[in-house]
């Protein structure tokens, strides 16, 4: 019987460093490959109903969502990214996968528009999140050129109903599309910035930038 232990320690070695090889940390590169088979298999079986990516800026971090018809989410790090995929679990799809190459024109708008090579952006919208008075609202804040701001009233007056300033406050506040649809450039008719969904440091950055500050 004891001549069987060394044996059986030799095993249990063999074992243990086998586990220990299975247990190796696995090669960013090799996780990357895995990643994007799994996105285009995803895709290849329509399983894949609302990609989503993530991107550094002045602003801080942003994750974009979109839908095969177009950008439905971009959101600042300040609203927790973890809630807002929930949301958009909720709302559009629970089938969401991380899908960088959907996203690489939405990507490289963003970054030249903060690198100041871009004043207009050129990506499909999804606009099922916004419905009524508050996609006529965000529909006319594309009409704010580069640089230009207006004010909560004279937007109401442009979408059609002069008195609804806090339902133009309500729908900026919400806006699912800041930045690409430009929220940040409506002030109060003092001048003061007024709210913001990434905070009043983003919009004193995001006009700064457009030099509308």
């Amino acid at each position: 019987m004891t001549a069987d232990h060394p044996a059986d320690g030799l095993l249990e070695s063999d074992r243990l460093r086998e586990l220990d090889g299975l247990l190796e940390p696995i090669a960013e590169s090799t996780l990357s490959r895995l990643h994007a088979r799994l996105e285009a298999e995803a895709d290849k079986r329509e399983l894949l109903d609302v990609a989503v990516s993530t991107i550094d800026s002045p602003v801080g971090r942003i994750l974009l969502a979109a839908t095969e018809i177009g950008l439905v989410r971009v959101a600042f790090a300040i609203e927790d990214h973890d809630v807002v995929l929930e949301s958009l679990a909720a709302r559009v799809s629970p089938r969401i996968v991380r899908a960088p190459s959907r996203l690489e024109s939405a990507t490289r708008q963003i970054d030249d528009y903060f690198a100041g090579a871009r004043q207009q952006f050129e990506v499909p919208l999804d606009w099922q999140l916004s419905r009524g008075f508050r996609r006529q609202v965000l529909e006319h804040l594309n009409q704010i050129g580069y640089g230009h701001t207006e004010s909560y009233a004279a937007v109401a007056a442009a979408a059609g109903s002069p008195r609804a300033v806090r339902a133009v406050g309500s729908a900026c506040a919400t806006n699912p599309l800041p930045i690409v649809v430009p929220c940040h450039r409506v002030l109060r008719s003092d001048g003061a910035l007024g709210g913001y969904l990434g905070g009043l440091e983003a919009k004193r950055i995001l006009l700064g930038l457009e030099g509308a500050a």
